[in-house]
């Protein structure tokens, strides 16, 4: 089981669909952001004080949130691989050097979309996005 953590490949699919994921979150490319959660009922997104049952919940409050800082700077972003298909990925942010919150985002990926797409099926199945008092980076 042990030689099934963290293979490579794996790790380096599941980090480029994170930072694609990224990118679009800076863009504010909703339709881009909507397309890495998992289009099921099953999806679920707890917000930093919002949650959202099932992917179609997900693309309406999307649909109405502010934008996130462009300022927003990712640290100990770790991603954690099980087998082929299983991921999560956990990091901490600020949105910019004045804020005294940092915040802390987890998200649960699982290749359950099409192959064909640009990330090999990875989608968001599950994510948690909070914030505390500033802490060390």
């Amino acid at each position: 089981m042990i030689d099934e953590i963290n293979k490579g490949e794996i790790v380096n699919e599941v980090t480029n669909a994170f930072k694609a994921y990224e990118e679009a979150l800076i863009n504010n490319d909703i339709n881009k952001m909507n397309s890495f959660f998992w289009n099921v009922s099953q999806t679920i997104r707890y917000g930093i004080a919002d949650i959202q049952y099932g992917a179609q919940a997900i693309f309406t409050w999307r649909s109405t949130a502010s934008p996130v800082p462009t300022e927003r700077e990712l640290y100990h972003t770790i991603v954690t691989t099980f087998g082929n298909d299983f991921a999560t990925v956990s990091t901490e942010f600020t949105n910019n050097d004045q804020s005294k919150l940092s915040g802390r985002q987890m998200q649960t990926w699982a290749r359950v979309g099409s192959t064909l797409d640009d990330y090999q099926g990875w989608k968001i199945v599950a994510a948690h996005v909070s914030v505390i008092p500033s802490i060390e980076k």
